[in-house]
């Protein structure tokens, strides 16, 4: 569009100045004695356009002359330039598609070539760790750092990956408290760190930054869930043996967290294991008052001691209003009732819980009772049912 408006205009300047030197009868008299010069209008507006154009060329001429070096040193860099891009682009295609060794190829040639060199060395660097070649992959990330130290958050982070798959979690946790000093609560570092310290067993710190990463909705809920219980249950079986710490562990867990019907279970286990029945037993209250659980309860008739058994018979016996069919709950006021030598009622308790499900537990526990009260043909037979149960189970 451009050249076609630059033609007319040409085209109509031409015909303006031929119309102009058919009608025009002038002429210009030139003295430099002893010489005169005579020439028409026409001849010398031609001769000044000429002129004007044959200088202008001669300026252009000499400046592209005179900048010929910088255009050719412009022009190489961007051909570098797109070449350094076509092997970036082809090094990320092979990655995406697995040939690493391609990747790493193509990759250290737009390194050398010197463009995105933070992004050309963490390719090559992530080509190099798949193919299992160490030396070339910290190569790798030493130009990173050396050629692009603004680029120290991507590194970083790359390089605690790779240290992860090598199972190098001292050196992977170290490296993600460098990132967290450039930035401060990174999400996908916060991830990578709690696999780091899953690894390492350090669950305290694993809790923290579950807090962290609940805060900013960066993990869901049943990921939570799972993460949570497998810690504090880690940091419950760590103190088994140390009763005082075991119980106030227990105690500074959030209320929220304690009510977990999974939780309780595995706290219970440690706490009558550890000699605090009376704990274990105040666990399973406040869980069973939120949540129902067959197996947590079948679990409180190991639990109180026995000056509380009373407390705990008219507790159980409460709750078997609302859950007459449970046999966990059957089965511990069987267990209670036994400890209070209420022998028929304990009897009862433990042959209705049978009667809703079978259980190895419960056999054994009205076998105990049977051989107590003389009944030996009885006893043998729950004996043998519970160890046929046992065996199947």
């Amino acid at each position: 569009m451009r050249l076609l408006i630059g033609l007319l205009f040409i085209l109509t300047v031409a015909v303006t100045l031929a119309l102009v030197a058919g009608s025009s009868e002038g002429y210009v008299l030139i003295v430099q004695p002893p010489y005169r010069i005579n020439i028409s209008v026409s001849l010398l507006i031609i001769s000044l356009i000429a002129g004007f154009f044959a200088l202008y060329a001669l300026v252009r001429l000499v400046k592209y002359t005179l900048l010929l070096p910088q255009n050719v040193r412009t022009y190489k860099r961007e051909q570098r330039r797109k070449e350094a891009q076509h092997a970036l682009l082809e090094s990320l295609r092979a990655v995406m598609e697995g040939r690493y060794a391609k990747a790493e190829k193509a990759a250290s040639t737009a390194l050398n070539l010197g463009d995105d060199a933070d992004l050309s060395a963490l390719v090559a660097a992530r080509a190099a760790h798949k193919l299992n070649q160490p030396k070339q992959r910290d190569y790798y990330l030493a130009e990173t750092e050396r050629l692009a130290p603004h680029a120290a958050l991507s590194r970083l982070f790359t390089q605690a990956e790779m240290q992860l798959d090598d199972r190098m979690y001292a050196s992977a946790l170290r490296t993600l408290q460098q990132l967290d000093k450039i930035e401060p609560n990174h999400i996908p570092a916060l991830r990578l760190q709690l696999k780091v310290l899953q690894r390492l067993g350090h669950w305290e710190q694993v809790l923290a930054v579950l807090a962290q990463l609940e805060k900013r909705d960066a993990i869901g809920s049943v990921q939570l869930h799972q993460l949570r219980y497998h810690a504090h249950a880690q940091l419950l079986e760590r103190r088994a043996g140390h009763r005082e710490e075991l119980l106030r562990y227990w105690q500074t867990i959030p209320e929220s967290e304690r009510l977990d019907t999974q939780l309780t279970r595995t706290a219970v286990h440690a706490l009558i294991a550890a000699g605090e029945s009376v704990a274990a037993a105040r666990a399973i209250e406040m869980s069973l008052t939120k949540q129902w659980d067959s197996s947590l309860a079948a679990m409180y008739g190991d639990s109180g001691g026995d000056t509380d058994t009373v407390r705990q018979l008219e507790q159980a016996e409460a709750w078997l209003r609302g859950h007459h069919d449970d046999a966990g709950l059957l089965l511990t006021l069987g267990k209670l009732c036994n400890r209070r030598e209420l022998w028929g009622k304990a009897q009862s308790y433990f042959e209705a819980s049978l009667g809703m499900q079978p259980d190895s537990e419960t056999h054994l526990a009205l076998a105990r009772l049977l051989e107590r009260m003389g009944n030996q043909e009885e006893a043998y037979r729950h004996y043998r049912e519970s160890l046929e149960l046992a065996l199947e189970r």
